[in-house]
């Protein structure tokens, strides 16, 4: 069992749970929306200003 992340109701983790994590299908598209609008994203972090030239070969690795 798994918590769905929209709504937190419980989902069993198995094959015929169609929308897992997510309970419904209109909890995953409720998620999928926050996406698009950009209510979510992954920290990254910048690139060094020298990585083109590393992933080239012009560089050495540090």
């Amino acid at each position: 069992m798994v918590s769905c992340p929209t709504c937190g109701n419980r989902v069993a983790w198995a094959p015929e749970s169609t929308y897992r994590p997510f309970c419904s299908d209109r909890c995953r598209l409720i998620d999928l929306g926050a996406w698009a609008n950009e209510e979510y994203s992954v920290p990254a972090e910048t690139p060094p200003d020298d990585l083109e030239d590393m992933i080239h070969g012009e560089l050495p690795p540090r």
